[in-house]
């Protein structure tokens, strides 16, 4: 383990660990002070969030992308602030928490029996909206999470999660599509943050007017096991809301190659996304590259 990954572990250890023994308020206080820092620093992380606003909010001068990204860095470590204590929080606090719009096409899914595949950008706290389904819903559900450095690290998030009653499997090893296939056949419920492709194998769809590659999976699963493809957006409604909407289910088109079907779903999940960040930039938390013409073809995303 090499000297920066024990300090990632560290750091995310104490954040754990201490963060949620914090008053409120405090905590609160603490993360804006930590993502202003940051803002100030202006950071990769920093400038790579204000190019992809700039896609999404073109013609923004750069005072606004500024602020964009001020407001952006502030959500993002409200997320973070909030999933170190999430644990904490009982179902009564989770429930008032969070409002989602249209819940129905969710809900409809499962109760048809075949499943639902749930398909999410990084907007606002989908850890919360994940403790609100468990917890306040009574709802169980699978994902998956990306590999990290060092593995403790790794585990700790895997552990955190399934402390927060979901079910987690690792992203990469192949065994992931197999075991969702057979939650969904089983009439479960996956959910999957989409809008960034971790393989550089993704299908290319067109994305705030440029191409980018997001995951087949969503699409694949559905297909493959007849469950429903939906799409959620999130956003935080204020200081101690946060807001969702469930969209319409994606069909799977009735002719064309499977590519050809599963390029088609990913666009339209691909539409659902912008549609939800376009409304709600600042909570859009993408600090790495997206967009084809920023990735390296040699080493992949960023």
């Amino acid at each position: 383990m090499s000297a920066n990954e024990r300090l990632a572990d560290a750091l995310y250890g104490l954040g754990w660990a201490t963060v949620k023994k914090l008053p409120e308020p405090v905590a609160a206080g603490l993360g804006r002070r930590i993502a202003d820092t940051a803002w100030r620093r202006r950071g990769q992380g920093v400038l790579r969030l204000e190019a992809n606003l700039a896609r999404v909010v073109p013609g923004a001068s750069p005072e606004r992308l500024a602020e964009l990204s001020r407001a952006g860095m502030r959500s993002y470590m409200r997320y973070w602030m909030e999933s170190f204590r999430l644990p904490s929080w009982s179902a009564e606090r989770v429930g008032r928490s969070v409002d989602i719009k249209d819940l129905h096409h969710l809900t409809d899914g499962l109760a048809a029996g075949k499943g639902v595949v749930l398909a999410l950008p990084h907007l606002a706290n989908w850890d919360l909206a994940g403790v609100w389904a468990t917890r306040v819903l009574g709802l169980p559900f699978t994902t998956v999470a990306e590999r990290l450095k060092p593995e403790s690290l790794y585990d700790r998030f895997v552990a955190y999660r399934e402390s927060l009653g979901m079910e987690v499997l690792p992203h990469t090893g192949g065994a992931a599509f197999g075991a969702l296939a057979r939650r969904l056949r089983a009439g479960g419920l996956v959910c999957l943050v989409a809008d960034r492709d971790l393989s550089s194998s993704g299908v290319e769809v067109d994305f705030f007017g440029e191409r980018a590659r997001m995951p087949a999976g969503p699409a694949l699963l559905a297909q493959h096991t007849g469950a429903r493809l939906l799409s959620a957006t999130l956003w935080y409604e204020d200081a101690t809301t946060m807001s969702g909407r469930v969209y319409p289910p994606v069909g799977v088109p009735e002719s064309g190659t499977r590519a050809e079907k599963t390029s088609l779903m990913t666009q339209a999940l691909a539409d659902a996304f912008a549609d939800g960040i376009a409304e709600h930039p600042e909570d859009w938390h993408m600090l790495q590259r997206l967009w084809t013409a920023d990735l390296d073809p040699a080493k992949g995303p960023k």
